[in-house]
């Protein structure tokens, strides 16, 4: 499919990630840009919530988001936010919370994971797992009924598939993983990566730097850096997995989900035609955002 019209006009304005100099690039300096966030109109509404709360979990922050009115237990879903594991926050993505608790008529738990270069790998996936371990211990806190899904996109989505292999390690049961555009294999030898490698949204080269950010010296093989390497994926949460036609992580996200498959977990595929990186988290600018958005709470209603 061509470029989506949408998307077009976006790549437009913003050809890159990071739309720097990697050599001389001034992370300070971008942080504070993207705190100010020239597209957090985009991002969607900040809709009032019965209950929005930050707490800890084990240490962890997160932030609570409920939009029943009600105190009774409920499905909770863990949202790990993306920004190649360098970049985001709960408060940068506070409208994404809001609209999956709305959506989804669960309780969501954002996480706020650190943060590389200053926390490298492990750190945001310890972080992820100590919070989804944290809601299965203490279900009354986090007004859980039991039912606990993961989602994450981009970096978030590799944070999440991690939590749950890792859960499934544990004997803990995940009732689902949604995993968006999601960083699956550090390799960066498919395909997409050749085909999309610039001038869409999320470059190559800035791939490649985020992942010398989060995790410079380690194995590339160890699945809580590259969850397509675990070895068994059988008996994995079933799984949702969401990819972006122009991006340079459609084609491991595609082949997760069809590992997934020929392992016997239960796992459905959407691609979004025409679409770019990052489209999820922009409801403002692009139509495919609430339609996939749709069809993701559509998915988790159904796991309940």
């Amino acid at each position: 499919m061509p470029l989506h019209p949408q998307a077009r006009d976006h790549l437009a304005r913003y050809p890159s990630d990071l739309n720097a100099d990697l050599a001389t690039l001034d992370l300070a300096a971008i942080r504070e840009m993207r705190a100010r966030d020239a597209l957090a109109l985009h991002r969607g509404p900040l809709t009032k919530l019965p209950l929005v709360r930050d707490e800890l979990a084990e240490g962890v922050p997160v932030r609570i988001y409920r939009a029943d009115p009600g105190d009774g237990p409920l499905p909770v879903v863990v949202y790990f936010h993306g920004g190649g594991w360098v970049f985001g926050s709960v408060q940068r993505n506070d409208a994404a919370g809001r609209d999956l608790a709305i959506r989804t008529g669960a309780v969501v738990v954002s996480v706020d994971y650190r943060l590389a270069p200053e926390d490298p790998f492990p750190a945001a996936a310890d972080d992820a797992w100590t919070v989804v371990r944290d809601i299965f211990a203490r279900p009354a806190f986090y007004q859980s009924n039991g039912s606990v899904a993961v989602i994450g996109d981009s970096a978030g989505g590799n944070l999440a598939a991690v939590a749950a292999w890792q859960a499934r390690d544990a004997g803990l049961r995940l009732a689902h993983q949604v995993l968006v555009y999601p960083v699956l294999d550090v390799a960066m030898d498919t395909p997409s990566y050749a085909e999309f490698a610039k001038g869409y949204g999320l470059d190559a080269e800035e791939m490649a730097w985020f992942a010398r950010q989060y995790a410079p010296g380690a194995d590339p093989a160890d699945p809580r850096l590259s969850p397509l390497r675990l070895p068994d994926a059988s008996g994995l949460a079933p799984a949702t997995v969401v990819t972006a036609e122009y991006d340079v992580l459609r084609d491991e996200g595609e082949r997760y989900a069809h590992r997934l498959t020929e392992a016997g977990v239960p796992a459905e595929l959407r691609r979004f035609d025409g679409a770019v990186h990052s489209f999820f988290v922009l409801p403002g600018l692009f139509d495919q955002a609430t339609e996939a958005r749709d069809y993701v709470a559509r998915r988790l209603r159904e796991a309940w």
